[in-house]
């Protein structure tokens, strides 16, 4: 594309104006998303520029040589139409290309995923409510007391790449808590909360059982007040329930898709994903 229009990867204070116009499109993201968000990949944030104003922008993170997650896809108000967002759409999937690839993208835009390769593998639910989960249970530690090469493998249970950087970083960044569940001294959950513009997102939340991830809950959410938000993947019938046991209400839906083949994780115990942006 000509006419003064150009790609090229961001750098930080442009991923601040990304993250602006994610809140403004009631996306409500963290304190700290750009930070962290930029340590997991430098390299995986594109913007448009059209004489050098930011006018589009995509996220496309690498996880590991096989994995990669598409996000941030933005196109600002007076440039949507005009071809922007998909020449930077296309430049991300190039980014990614010969990875499996995965999204949480807004329900009405299956089909134009769908035309790119990507399928449907599940929603996921956005649940909102006050955080009153009553008083936390017994067996919660912070998850920083534990060895980081077991919370690493952990993780991988439900992510299906490396994310070593990345999950340092969610784990210790300021506002951010930690929490662990333990069972006959053996790792059954873990759960962060995050300070966002407006309240708090719980996520990711992992647990063996939903009385775990209830616990899990409870403990994040302890000295918190004001909304917090959960986001559930549908298939796990169990997260449902929780979450509506707890008068939490759906917010939004997204549809998690892939182009290529789908990732097997355990989301039998999957009771909140980490982000919408980085999977």
């Amino acid at each position: 594309m000509t006419d003064g229009f150009t790609i090229q990867v961001m750098n930080r204070a442009q991923l601040d104006i990304a993250v602006d116009w994610a809140a403004a499109e009631g996306w409500n993201p963290g304190l700290q998303d750009a930070g962290l968000f930029h340590a997991a990949d430098p390299q995986g944030f594109l913007v448009g520029l059209q004489g050098g104003e930011p006018v589009a922008c995509i996220s496309v993170v690498r996880y590991g040589h096989r994995y990669g997650f598409l996000g941030f896809y933005i196109v600002a108000p007076g440039w949507r139409g005009k071809g922007r967002g998909f020449a930077v759409w296309e430049a991300g999937l190039q980014h990614l290309r010969g990875r499996t690839v995965g999204l949480d993208g807004v329900l009405a835009q299956q089909d134009n995923y769908r035309k790119s390769g990507f399928k449907l593998a599940h929603r996921n639910i956005r649940y909102g409510g006050a955080a009153d989960f009553g008083a936390p249970a017994a067996g919660l530690v912070d998850a920083r007391e534990i060895a980081f090469d077991r919370l690493l493998e952990y993780d991988r249970r439900f992510f299906p790449a490396p994310r070593d950087g990345f999950v340092s970083g969610w784990l210790t960044a300021p506002g951010h808590r930690a929490l662990a569940a333990l069972a006959d001294g053996e790792l059954a959950g873990l759960g962060v909360i995050r300070p966002c513009r407006q309240g708090h997102k719980i996520g990711p939340l992992y647990a063996a059982t939903s009385t775990q991830a209830r616990a899990l809950l409870a403990g994040l959410c302890a000295s918190i007040t004001g909304p917090v938000w959960l986001d559930v993947p549908e298939t796990n019938a169990a997260a449902v329930t929780l979450a509506e046991s707890l008068g939490m209400k759906p917010d939004f839906e997204t549809a998690r898709m892939y182009k290529g083949v789908a990732p097997q994780v355990e989301m039998a115990r999957l009771y909140g994903i980490t982000t919408f942006e980085l999977g």
